[in-house]
């Protein structure tokens, strides 16, 4: 894990401020009109810095992916802006942002369906290098290099990605991110789809990659045992919301908000006594509907805190008011208005 300097005191390569994500609800029938709003995003900011990983973590729905699309430019952002170094990005067209394309890549979730099964691997990661028109006379050894620096035989570049295992094809979707030499890669659930022990070797790879190249990364994660061994900080994500971000090892030692003790009290331990007799901290009830979230804060409706250990009073401020994400006395912010810092491993 590399270890960048503190973000308040450096230059961050990617600063987004004040995100907001709208999708139109619309109604059935000829006209499709507009009858709602989901809002994916909702007013969030965070940094990242040059060499630095940032995990972002949270359930299925909870926004991750829409806010990494449009920290890329990818999906517009409805309001709020990101800036790649000393450029504003947010809303500029695809011809001005393509030379900034070249700096900032992502690699998906399902390496299978991200990758062209007519096209054989050598062409699939020469592909970013033609398209800037970057291939030239030394295309076909590079793209035989970075086979090799991904971990795979350069020989089997006219092999096709169905010829290989699922781990071979998230090293190949990693080249292809890499071909353009990028200064950030956003990773999409990267290994989500894999074995645990094929998880390690690819986790291993990107942090290996980071060292000698100085990426930085955009790790999105369901998993927080995962985002442990590679993050730098961790932001945990809910409802479309930021509610407590911090150094991984802040954040693992003692967690403030309610859903982030559940999650890291979902992460077994190895030893099994420690794992018998540990706090479990569950979360019940389905993720509310982003088109019609809860007053407030957003976790109440599903806090075990909220349900057991407030008074009335307590409760009503719940409700009423919407926490601000402010360093609480966890040592890091937190979106809790009683967050509590606890050490859950």
């Amino acid at each position: 894990m590399s270890h960048p300097a503190d973000t308040a005191t450096t230059t961050a390569l990617l600063s987004a401020r004040n995100l907001v994500k709208n999708f139109p609800i619309r109604s059935g029938g000829l006209l499709r009109r507009t009858v709602g709003t989901v809002q994916a995003v909702s007013d969030v900011s965070f940094d990242i810095a040059e060499g630095e990983t940032l995990g972002l973590v949270g359930e299925s729905g909870c926004g991750k992916s829409t806010l990494a699309r449009v920290a890329l430019n990818l999906v517009p952002a409805t309001s709020g802006e990101v800036r790649f170094g000393d450029q504003r990005i947010t809303g500029l067209s695809g011809a001005r942002m393509r030379s900034l394309r070249r700096q900032m890549q992502l690699v998906f979730q399902d390496p299978y369906a991200s990758l062209d099964p007519r096209m054989p691997v050598s062409e699939l990661i020469a592909e970013p290098l033609r398209i800037h028109g970057c291939y030239g006379d030394g295309g076909r050894q590079q793209v035989r290099d970075l086979m090799a620096t991904v971990g795979l035989r350069p020989e089997h570049g006219n092999r096709y990605p169905h010829e290989f295992s699922g781990g071979q094809r998230q090293r190949i979707g990693i080249a292809r991110a890499l071909a353009l030499a990028p200064q950030l890669i956003v990773l999409d659930e990267p290994v989500s789809a894999l074995d645990v022990s094929i998880q390690a070797g690819v986790l291993n790879l990107l942090q290996e990659l980071q060292g000698e190249r100085g990426l930085s990364y955009l790790f999105v994660s369901h998993d927080l045992s995962v985002v442990r061994h590679i993050a730098d900080r961790i932001a945990v994500m809910y409802l479309g919301k930021i509610v407590e971000t911090g150094p991984a090892a802040a954040l693992f030692g003692a967690p403030g908000h309610p859903y982030t003790h559940a999650l890291i009290s979902a992460i077994p331990l190895p030893d099994p006594r420690r794992e018998r007799a540990r706090e479990r901290i569950t979360v019940v009830g389905d993720l509310p509907s982003p088109a019609d979230p809860p007053s407030g804060c957003r976790f109440r409706t599903r806090c075990p805190k909220f349900a057991l250990e407030l008074t009335p009073d307590e409760q009503q401020a719940c409700v009423e008011t919407e926490p601000a994400l402010v360093d609480r006395g966890a040592g890091h912010p937190v979106a809790c208005h009683y967050a509590e810092a606890r050490s859950l491993l």
